[in-house]
């Protein structure tokens, strides 16, 4: 018993610290030290430590609980879409505005390793069923890939990452969301059916590249907090 209470309580402070983490990155920015962190969580910087090994694993936990509570149950109503490339379109859609609303753990996240085109490919995962049945109706274009979403919601956010780089820093925001809206909308009519094929993908892959050269020294910290 005495170790069940303590694995609970690691666990509850392991949660603790993710969700003032991502409150803070929300309100403060990027800036914002483990100290106050651990400061919100209520538990003390060892603790930050001893549970995530440094600010890199912190800022991969936030995104993956994020990304579960937030993305994935978008990815997985397109499942059900009556028609899916609409599916397709609202989830995507629906992804890049939310990851917006977050500029700074999506901002952390980048710098950390967390998010690249390659980790956002692996994501995209549930919407492989979506797209294989848009390509079969003839909704799409029919060399659509998986990693092409993916492409496009990065793209589509970096409209957001890289406008006020100051606002994401301190956590405030300034974008309308024009730009982005404008430029996903560009992307998504880019995935119409073509006569046109689009030029063959590299062999090695952009996205394992980016995924090897940006992946967080300390993966294994990505499970403490679960």
């Amino acid at each position: 018993m005495p170790e069940q209470r303590r694995r609970a309580d690691a666990l509850r402070n392991s949660d603790r610290i993710v969700r003032a983490a991502i409150t803070a990155l929300h309100e403060s920015g990027t800036a914002v030290p483990l100290e106050e962190i651990a400061r919100r969580a209520g538990v003390g910087i060892a603790t930050v430590y001893r549970r995530f090994g440094d600010r890199d694993g912190v800022i991969l936990a936030c995104f993956e609980t994020y990304f579960a509570e937030e993305i994935e149950p978008v990815l997985q109503a397109a499942r059900v879409a009556a028609d899916p490339r609409q599916g397709l379109a609202d989830a995507l859609t629906a992804v890049v505005d939310t990851l917006s609303g977050h500029r700074a753990l999506l901002s952390a996240a980048k710098e950390a390793g967390a998010f690249t085109i390659g980790i956002a490919e692996r994501f995209m995962g549930p919407l492989g069923d979506v797209l294989t049945a848009a390509r079969e109706r003839g909704l799409v274009r029919d060399d659509l890939l998986v990693r092409d979403l993916a492409a496009i919601v990065v793209m589509a956010l970096a409209t957001t990452v890289h406008h006020g780089a100051d606002s994401v820093r301190h956590g405030t925001d300034a974008d309308d969301g024009a730009d982005r809206r404008r430029y996903l909308a560009l992307l998504l009519d880019g995935t119409r059916p073509s006569a046109v094929p689009l030029p063959r993908p590299s062999a090695v892959g952009l996205f394992a590249r980016e995924s090897t050269d940006h992946c967080p020294a300390k993966g294994a910290t990505r499970h403490h907090h679960r």
